[in-house]
């Protein structure tokens, strides 16, 4: 859906026969592309892979450019000391407990919500044949109300709530308890310039139906703009668990009526060469399994419903 190599520069060579729009199939090798760096010496070698790796934008399919980048910061990679043992040895720091989005990236997906909102408001407006009227606007106008708009996203299993309120010289945005200025802009490449207060930094966010995958400093995240009306996760809706990526299930670990605690195992997939681990993102009991071990799941498949305890 979304594709963004490192421009190709001296030291920095892309080996890759995937363009933008191209059908990922889960039964072939998956490697999508090579990323190549050289330098004077290792530590200049894995700086610029580093680089070339935070470059990179990938929407659509699963891929391990973050893994890759905490394998090149473990020590004992960027020293060389480097076997086939090293990702066990280091597992805790190669797969850390999934982490809050930045703010940038919430901020970025807001204002690149309130763009989309205000091209298709003029589009409707234009169509309509009044687009002087002030029920086209998505500056949070409305009779007797306050100026401001609510948006909720969820990124894996946290739920962020974001405030914009539209003021006379621009727009506040409240993540948290946290009150920033928001500016944004959109620049020739697509991507976007966001001023948080004094902080500036560039984003890009491409849209997929409900979902934002946001791109900003080498870090990305799926961000799935909930339901206004029903406040509902238009994505998994509540306790189900949909598959990370094609694969194949290896095996299932629980039973239907099970009472499972947060980040317990579920399930494992087999996909990318890897084995994977689907965990419990809350507690509660297995009420349905879709899958038995050999069945082939394409990304986004429910795999298990979980009904959360109360």
């Amino acid at each position: 859906m979304h594709l963004r190599f490192p421009e190709e520069a001296e030291g920095v060579r892309v080996d890759t026969g995937v363009e933008p729009g191209a059908e990922i199939s889960p039964h072939y090798d998956s490697l999508l592309a090579k990323v190549i760096v050289h330098g004077a010496d290792r530590d200049a070698a894995l700086a610029g892979l580093d680089r070339a790796l935070a470059q990179t934008e990938i929407a659509g399919p699963a891929t391990n450019t973050a893994f890759l980048r905490r394998v090149l910061a473990t020590p004992a990679f960027a020293s060389g000391a480097v076997d086939t043992g090293l990702i066990e040895r280091h597992r805790e720091a190669l797969f850390p407990a999934p982490a809050d989005p930045d703010e940038t990236l919430i901020a970025a997906a807001v204002w690149a919500e309130l763009a989309a909102e205000e091209t298709a408001a003029a589009a409707l407006a234009r169509a309509l044949g009044d687009p002087h009227s002030p029920w086209h606007r998505v500056d949070g106008w409305r009779l007797n109300l306050g100026a401001h708009h609510r948006f909720a996203f969820r990124a894996g299993a946290s739920r962020h709530e974001a405030r914009v309120e539209f003021l006379l010289d621009g727009l506040r945005l409240r993540i948290g308890s946290a009150d920033r200025r928001l500016e944004g802009e959109v620049l020739a490449d697509g991507s976007m310039r966001i001023r948080l207060d004094d902080r500036v930094r560039t984003a890009r966010a491409v849209r997929e139906g409900a979902h934002w995958h946001v791109f900003a400093g080498g870090a990305a995240c799926r961000l799935t703009l909930e339901d206004e009306l029903h406040g509902a996760d238009v994505e998994a809706g509540g306790g189900s668990l949909a598959a990370p990526m094609p694969g194949r299930v290896v095996q299932v670990l629980v039973a239907p009526g099970a009472r499972v605690a947060k980040g317990a195992p579920l399930m494992i997939l087999e996909a990318m060469k890897m084995e994977h681990t689907v965990t419990a993102p809350l507690a509660g009991t297995v009420v349905g399994i879709h899958f038995g071990p050999g069945d082939q799941v394409a990304e986004g498949a429910e795999l298990l419903t979980l009904e959360e305890r109360a």
